[in-house]
């Protein structure tokens, strides 16, 4: 068997042709024709009104920042285990993170552990849907509105997936997505989403995106000239990735489907292995469906998982674990704390190994796979 590698970014073969098309045009550098197409595509499938192409989650989470105020001596609550950004965007405004653990069952947030870390200084809960399997939301939003809270979604991994029947990111005040290659839809490299939920922020979003200029409002003929008048960055995505972006789009529904049941075959395969105790699926609850964003086992310990990673790099199979807990980084340890006790977080995250998992990878190469994790447990 040839190597497989860990991921390959999603292709339909419509890229070419709109890319083209893109460069033809006389606006490339952003909020033109398929920037557009971008826009209504989303708001359609997700049923929201307002929603912006960003060049990262990473930025449509520093935007979300922006728009919440958060500055100096504010607290934000979020799971240890995410990537550095969820937590970058806030510690960048001065915002101190307080981590708390994760369920080992979805390796979300605990959203029963979330009030007790709640103090005169929190500002907001970043909830992150991991492998895009959503987070307790009513929960969540429960005790957002009990304390006056904002909730910022980080749905990086969680475009297509559903918490009773409502989008990830639409359940919030603010949503983000991820773009990146490494995601189940990709912009060419880089590409985020923000997905606007309080209209007060609807005016604001645009104004921090264009660099804190009222731009925007100049080319909707809303003022004669533009100027600066708020805080922002450069925040827009440019035409060639929106026209990637939307090339893919076009097909979601069929890279949906093709994930999900290399997901499911994995799942089928591998189920013996849980059965006898040796490994853990992952675990998704009812009233959520998934967008088989990633595969992941967890072993037994972290010996275990080490071992197994070498196993299968030596059988042509690119696997990997996934974040180290921030809150045991050096940066997390500047920025943040842990709020309670880690019952989970470390000692789950170490058990973790992702698995393969692309648009287009053949059924025999995930047989092969599940059969060599079979025979190192043999």
């Amino acid at each position: 068997m040839k190597l497989i590698p860990f991921n390959i970014a999603p292709y339909t073969g419509l890229e070419d042709k709109f890319v083209l098309q893109a460069v033809k045009q006389e606006k490339i550098s952003g909020d033109g024709i398929f920037t557009k197409k971008c826009h209504d595509w989303f708001t359609n499938k997700l049923g929201v009104d307002k929603v912006l192409l960003t060049t990262s989650c990473t930025h449509a989470l520093e935007m979300s920042a922006i728009l919440l105020n958060i500055s100096e001596g504010d607290e934000v609550i979020m799971p240890s285990y995410t990537f550095v950004s969820t937590a970058n965007a806030f510690v960048l405004r001065g915002a101190k993170i307080v981590f708390i653990d994760i369920r080992p069952d979805t390796m979300n947030i605990d959203e029963t552990k979330i009030e007790q870390a709640i103090t005169k200084k929190t500002k907001a809960i970043v909830p992150v849907h991991y492998a895009g399997v959503a987070c307790e939301m009513d929960v969540i939003m429960a005790i957002a509105n009990k304390h006056n809270l904002f909730v910022v979604e980080d749905a990086a991994q969680g475009m297509q997936s559903f918490y009773k029947g409502r989008p990830l990111g639409t359940i919030g005040h603010l949503g983000t997505f991820s773009f990146h290659d490494s995601k189940n839809y990709t912009s060419g490299g880089e590409g985020g989403l923000l997905i606007v939920n309080h209209k007060s922020f609807n005016d604001r979003a645009e104004i921090i995106r264009e660099k804190g200029t009222n731009r925007a409002d100049f080319f909707k003929g809303h003022v004669n000239k533009y100027s600066w008048v708020d805080i922002g960055s450069s925040y827009l995505i440019g035409e060639l990735g929106a026209a990637y972006l939307y090339a893919q789009l076009q097909s979601a529904e069929i890279i949906n489907k093709d994930r999900l049941e290399t997901w499911g075959k994995y799942s089928k395969q591998l189920f013996i292995l849980q059965k006898e105790g040796f490994i853990s699926l992952p675990s998704i609850p009812k009233n959520i469906e998934h967008n088989a964003h990633m595969f992941y086992i967890k072993t037994k310990n972290v010996v275990i998982r080490d071992q197994l990673i070498i196993f299968l790099k030596l059988n042509n199979i690119n696997s990997a674990f996934h974040y180290i807990p921030l809150h045991s980084s050096t940066a997390g340890l500047k920025h943040g704390f842990f709020s309670g006790s880690d019952n989970y977080t470390t000692s789950e995250s170490e058990r973790l190994v992702r698995l393969p998992m692309y648009y287009g990878i053949k059924n025999d190469q995930v047989k092969y796979i599940s059969n060599k994790i079979l025979d190192f447990y043999a």
